[in-house]
């Protein structure tokens, strides 16, 4: 299948298509109802896929239960990511443990610490990551390619398998196959991150609108997944990373 073939394939014909190009492939998963939709179709593709989630030492408690429920009903690999400590230190002694919540900048720092930086380097192993971002989430997600080379990670390939699903495909399938969701789905959740930084949302709501709720309309992104300059290069707004995310390394070739 050809690079523009994926633009128009299906989820499961866009996941097939990656384990079968690439070595090494990391499922990025954050426990939410879309990387239970991509652990759910990865295990009917290969036995054992690798995934990476990140700890970023604030999450909420339920979002740790859940995820040892995953591990005991899908035969995954999973690899816990944290924060280096010497950088977390160094952060939380400077600003102190609540310095999201005083500018854009200082949460974008701590979002480089505890999932900027330890993404990145877990990422260095492999020559692909598949993540479960959708259009429909934000006007920053609205042109997000289902297959593309990644600036942001050395140019090695990102795989957006759900790029043009919806909200209501995404539960239908959850639904359709007996997944079980995130607890604080039934509690309101829409988007569910740090602790601190995540809350319920009201019906009429965005998705992401309970993500750092007190910065009002920004874009709700967490440099994750940073929005692309005129140059091609992830656009990290100033913020210091640990590891050097440009670079020659590029293994998507149509």
């Amino acid at each position: 299948m050809s690079i523009v073939d994926l633009r128009h394939g299906s989820a499961e014909e866009v996941l097939s298509w990656t384990y079968k190009r690439f070595r090494r492939v990391a499922l990025v998963a954050s426990f939410q109802a879309e990387s239970m939709v991509l652990i759910d179709m990865a295990c009917g593709v290969v036995e054992e896929p690798e995934v990476l989630t990140l700890d970023t030492g604030r999450l909420h408690e339920e979002t740790h239960d859940f995820i040892d429920r995953v591990r005991m009903r899908y035969p995954i690999r999973l690899r816990i990511l944290s924060p280096d400590a010497g950088e977390l230190d160094a952060m939380t002694g400077e600003h102190g443990t609540m310095q999201f919540r005083r500018s854009v900048a200082l949460r974008n720092e701590c979002c480089a610490v505890r999932k900027v930086n330890p993404l990145a380097r877990a990422l260095l192993d492999y020559d692909a990551w598949i993540t479960g971002l959708r259009r429909e989430q934000t006007p920053t997600r609205a042109e997000t390619p289902v297959v593309a080379g990644d600036p942001g990670h050395g140019g090695i390939t990102k795989v957006v398998p759900l790029a043009r699903w919806s909200r209501a495909q995404v539960w239908d399938y959850l639904r359709a196959h007996r997944i079980d969701h995130h607890p604080l789905y039934d509690h309101g959740y829409t988007s569910i991150g740090c602790a601190p930084c995540t809350r319920a949302t009201e019906p009429g709501q965005s998705e992401r609108a309970g993500r750092w709720w007190w910065e009002g309309d920004s874009d709700k992104e967490c440099l994750l997944h940073p929005p692309l300059d005129a140059d091609g290069q992830a656009s990290l707004r100033g913020v210091r990373v640990s590891v050097p995310l440009g670079g020659a390394r590029s293994t998507l070739r149509p």
